[in-house]
């Protein structure tokens, strides 16, 4: 755990088998929503076998605090991951998004643009909004973001969540229940089922900030890679069509499954990422 303004963050790090290597970069992975670094536990082997990872569940997700009372922002989700790095004493790394990570990801690359983060090297997007005009929430972000929201939170449970969960995976490579039961385990400790309803207002930062965060992607110099789930109805294939209409040409891997590729199709996406690596330094 570490303090960020008084409240208590949960991350993990591991640092592979050349981490006495100071002046090796390491991988920042930030998971998405309403989930947490456990997103990543499949490919955390394949990762930290030859590389520095670090990854941290943002406030009102997994391990850490989950404050009730409090305006949640994508801004500071980025800080918290500055405040991360810091604490971890990194000084170059890669990114690696998912789902409202992206956005975060977006957001360190507007400020990498801006001259304020110079130590990003690369990003890689996995299924996101990178868009707000291509992202097609669900039923229930929907009801969240609503005013009835706060009740839609209070009345949500295991059932409700998987069943939902289950509609943004591939019919192919469906979640467990040991992995729905675990997510929903993170997601509602600490009463983090109403904190949901704060964190869903994400959706709203997306097109207020679109114009800073989409050109963040278009424009950026830095070596770019998107691993996208074709078959996710939030942000599958038709997140990407619109990406290759805004940015030709953009290095995308599709694969056929979900939203979750790291977790649908784990080797194929540790293998995807750490070529990419290779292939960039």
């Amino acid at each position: 755990m570490l303090d960020f303004r008084g409240r208590h963050v949960f991350h993990v790090r591991g640092p592979g088998r050349r981490a006495a290597d100071a002046r090796r970069p390491t991988v920042l992975a930030i998971h998405g929503y309403p989930t947490s670094s456990w997103d990543w536990l499949k490919i955390w082997p394949a990762l930290v076998a030859d590389y520095d990872v670090v990854a941290a569940d943002m406030l009102g997700f997994g391990f850490s605090a989950k404050p009730l009372r409090h305006d949640y922002s994508i801004s500071e989700q980025a800080d918290l991951q500055e405040a991360v790095l810091a604490h971890c004493g990194v000084r170059e790394f890669h990114l690696l998004c998912h789902d409202y990570g992206d956005t975060v990801g977006q957001e360190l690359l507007a400020r990498h643009a801006a001259g304020m983060l110079p130590g990003l090297l690369s990003v890689v997007f996995l299924n996101g909004g990178l868009m707000p005009e291509a992202h097609r929430p669900r039923p229930m972000q929907r009801l969240l973001a609503t005013p009835i929201g706060p009740l839609v939170a209070l009345l949500a449970n295991e059932r409700t969540f998987a069943r939902s969960m289950c509609q943004i995976f591939g019919q192919g490579s469906p979640p467990t229940r040991d992995e729905l039961a675990t997510m929903w385990a993170l997601a509602s400790r600490d009463f983090g089922a109403l904190a949901l309803q704060g964190l869903i207002r994400y959706m709203e930062e997306r097109r207020r900030f679109r114009a800073r965060w989409v050109s963040a992607v278009v424009d950026t110099k830095l070596p770019l890679f998107v691993i996208n789930g074709a078959h996710d109805p939030v942000s599958g294939s038709h997140m990407i069509d619109r990406l290759l209409e805004l940015r030709p040409g953009t290095d995308v891997l599709s694969l056929e499954v979900g939203h979750y590729p790291q977790i649908e199709a784990p080797e194929a996406v540790s293998e995807a990422y750490l070529a990419f690596l290779r292939r960039i330094t």
